[in-house]
């Protein structure tokens, strides 16, 4: 039986979830997120007053955009003042991530209770394995993407593919609120014509070599031989575009993985000295191991090594972790562990991030099993 895999991914979700709030934004150009973007106010007349993205001022990044204000340039990770450079009179908004939350539960839940073999890839996307599944494909992506919509409001695109790879890939050829099957015969049609970006693995720099040796398009990544992708991006990954570029994808939908880090870091509005700002770095500092120990104490976590990450005003970035003797989720033991790898790094430079990660996480359960297990000395 030829697999049936799916790729679902909402439609520009976070905005769309403001939308529901704000629905007079509705085809006008919209981003969300900043640092310290004020609340819309509700004025005498019973109008909301926004802030438009021409009047910010300070940094931070966007997490996304409606479409409209995809078309002016703007989009997710770009700078919030270039965003303004580009198109002033958007409307920004501030995240408001318990809404999406709640939003992306619901959404997850509506697509299980019809097809219940879902890999999550994040607050916006999910995998699901329709095979086994006896229906119409198209009709029961129909259905998936009905009770999506009327568990949230919100509208999805949808692509079905024998793979992971493919189905991601399709499921943005007919954005928003599309659905698209491809085959493996449709390959050289649908798949080749694009540009190798539109496989997910393939970054900006990986683009950037492919376009030095004047490959653009995924046809054109297909007639390179083997032999020739493996000297230029090693044996494994140039395998992988070998296979990529050939539609090819043996991967499986996981539908449980265990996290292995939890981190929390956080980008100054302005940068920070080491000496003259020791005390707000130092709280803030302390409140990141304070997260760190909170997210693992909900999620039923603990870890060993315990990490950080500075990011100086020149944009330069260095981390340091260390391994400690017994897995914790203790915020004193991780804020005692993250300061050793402080101690061990220059703090000459302002700093524009500051970062604090677990890493190696097990259940307390599994930690008291391994402990145990250990030769008596």
């Amino acid at each position: 039986m030829q697999r049936r895999i799916a790729h679902l991914d909402m439609d520009a979700f976070f905005a769309s979830v403001e939308l529901l709030t704000y629905p007079e934004l509705n085809g006008l150009p919209v981003a969300v997120g900043g640092r310290a973007v004020p609340q819309p106010t509700r004025q005498v007349n019973g109008r909301w007053q926004f802030m438009r993205l021409g009047d910010y001022t300070g940094r931070g990044v966007l997490t996304t955009a409606t479409y409209e204000g995809r078309a002016l340039g703007i989009h997710s990770g770009m700078g919030v003042m270039q965003a303004a450079r580009l198109a002033p009179n958007a409307i920004l908004l501030p995240a408001n991530f318990d809404a999406y939350k709640l939003a992306s539960q619901r959404f997850k839940a509506a697509v299980a209770s019809i097809a219940p073999q879902i890999e999550d890839r994040g607050i916006d996307e999910i995998y699901i394995d329709l095979t086994s599944l006896d229906s119409d494909t198209i009709a029961l992506v129909q259905r998936i993407k009905t009770a999506v919509h009327q568990a949230t409001g919100l509208t999805c695109s949808v692509g079905v593919a024998p793979n992971k790879l493919l189905a991601k890939i399709c499921s943005d050829l007919d954005k928003p609120n599309g659905i698209t099957l491809i085959t493996l015969d449709d390959i050289p049609t649908r798949l080749w014509p694009l540009p190798v970006r539109k496989i997910n693995g393939i970054g900006p720099r990986a683009s950037e070599k492919l376009a030095a040796l004047n490959i653009h398009q995924i046809g054109e990544l297909a007639q390179a031989e083997l032999i020739f992708l493996q000297r230029h991006f090693g044996r494994s990954y140039g395998h992988w575009l070998f296979e990529a570029a050939r539609g090819r994808d043996d991967s499986e939908i996981v539908t449980h993985r265990e996290p292995k880090s939890a981190s929390r870091e956080t980008t100054f509005e302005r940068d920070l000295h080491p000496r003259h700002d020791k005390a707000q770095l130092g709280e803030i500092f302390t409140a990141l191991c304070t997260r760190v120990a909170d997210d693992l104490n909900r999620k039923g976590y603990v870890g060993r090594t315990i990490g950080i990450k500075l990011r100086y005003a020149d944009f330069s970035t260095i981390t340091r972790d260390i391994t400690l003797p017994e897995a914790t989720a203790n915020a004193q033991t991780i804020r005692r562990a993250a300061s050793e790898c402080l101690r061990r790094v220059p703090l000459e430079q302002r700093l524009r991030l500051i970062g604090v990660r677990v890493g190696g996480l097990t259940t307390p359960q599994e930690e008291v099993a391994s402990q145990s297990q250990l030769p008596l000395v």
